[in-house]
């Protein structure tokens, strides 16, 4: 006689995970800004950045265990077999759910891998600690997707809406007048060229008035009558982003910060204001574009701050686009100590504001005012000398300076965007 034993099913932890929520609690591990180049030593300095890469498969395991840990997704039972006796079963099925969730990632299309596969040496265990399994999740390397970097992106730009308390967002508004198919103003006389955005009533009318009232009722050229709508500019926006050493140093990330910001506004963007446009800007002691699909990976490095030859890059990108309105948002945490010489020589002077440096960055700033850019600047430090620095370039542009810190930061620039009303440039 055959016998059939039930016993409760407990289903797995990656059933019940919500992979969304954990990329989100991932964020700041995915967009992390490590030292350009890897470890470094400076005259100045000393030694600085990580010997290990923080892109590595193993990297990601440990970061996803530790956002489970926090979650209580993970038991510290759970933890306590896989660090002391790693050939129990619990710590087995925890390396299983880690993998498949990696993996989940991966199928989703969040997540791409490249790397080698490595083949085991001779005598080296298939897993376990120093095994040829652990030293392939650190060969194996990990990157975000585009759709990977449209949802951290997304997932920002909704947390900095619901801290400055705005729930719905338009294009940007104007003075101006013009016809679309919103109606928010009295219909005037159609002319050629205008959005045939028909007002029905106000046609019909001037027809009864000029031929009295019967059927059928012959409608005239000079009858027509279509509404107007707000008209709606378009802008062209550069992010500066400083990337410089001190933007990491000190014990403080404030480059991550400021990506997350940055994927913020692409999406917005994209969504809310289609004929707008955001590049994105580098500048340390040079100044480089960079596409937005590549900003996760960036890193800070090197070490100076040409602020003059990131504003001359970002103006000349501004001046290629044909937009109503044309704007530069730089964010930094320290004072220019760079500039481009004669032949592509970079002069540098990192001790104090040195005055010819200072010279080139408020020529470029006065350059940026008569082209007709605004320059918003974030600043994430309150240095006396770099206050002063930041006033009299808001003074030269006519832009707005506000002191902030990398909690506030993604705040106050989204506060900006969307309440900057700006008219129609003639």
């Amino acid at each position: 006689m055959r016998f059939t034993t039930y016993t409760k099913y407990t289903g797995s932890l990656l059933e019940t995970l919500n992979l969304q929520e954990l990329l989100d609690q991932l964020a700041d591990f995915l967009l992390q800004s490590g030292f350009a180049g890897g470890p470094y030593h400076h005259p100045f300095w000393g030694e600085f950045g990580e010997d290990e890469s923080g892109d590595s498969l193993e990297s990601l395991k440990e970061a996803i265990l530790q956002k489970l840990m926090e979650m209580g997704k993970v038991t510290p039972e759970m933890l306590r077999a896989l660090s002391e006796e790693p050939d129990e079963e619990g710590a087995r099925q925890l390396a299983e759910m880690l993998d498949e969730i990696v993996q989940k990632l991966i199928e989703e299309g969040y997540l791409s891998t490249e790397g080698t596969p490595q083949m085991p040496a001779e005598g080296q265990p298939v897993t376990g600690p120093g095994s040829m399994g652990q030293g392939a999740s650190r060969s194996i390397k990990f990157n975000l997707t585009q759709k990977g970097l449209d949802f951290l992106g997304y997932k920002t730009l909704k947390h900095l809406l619901g801290s400055v308390g705005k729930s719905s967002f338009g294009a940007h508004e104007t003075a101006e007048l013009a016809t679309g198919v919103e109606a928010e103003a009295a219909s005037k006389p159609y002319e050629f060229g205008d959005t045939l955005n028909l007002d029905v009533p106000a046609t019909l009318k001037k027809a009864i008035e000029r031929e009295g009232l019967g059927v059928p009722i012959n409608l005239d050229y000079d009858d027509l009558h279509v509404h107007q709508s707000e008209y709606r500019s378009s802008c062209a926006t550069v992010l500066m982003l400083d990337c410089s050493h001190s933007m990491i140093l000190y014990g403080e990330d404030r480059f991550t910060p400021a990506k997350k910001v940055a994927l913020a506004l692409a999406h917005l963007i994209r969504t809310q204001y289609p004929g707008d446009t955001l590049r994105v800007v580098l500048f340390h002691d040079s100044a480089e574009e960079i596409p937005l699909a590549e900003l996760a990976r960036a890193q800070v490095g090197p070490y100076h701050t040409n602020t003059s030859e990131g504003f001359r890059l970002a103006r000349r990108i501004l001046m290629s686009q044909k937009k109503d309105m044309r704007q530069i948002i730089m964010i930094t945490d320290g004072k220019p100590s760079a500039m481009t010489v004669d032949a592509g020589h970079i002069y540098k002077n990192p001790i104090g504001l040195d005055p010819q440096i200072l010279k080139e960055t408020f020529r470029e700033v006065s350059m940026c005012r008569r082209a007709g850019i605004q320059i918003n600047t974030f600043m994430l430090a309150r240095d006396y000398a770099l206050v002063d620095f930041v006033k009299r370039v808001t003074a030269l542009c006519r832009g707005k300076a506000y002191f902030t810190s990398t909690v506030t930061l993604g705040q106050y620039i989204m506060m900006d965007f969307l309440r900057r009303k700006v008219r129609k440039v003639k």
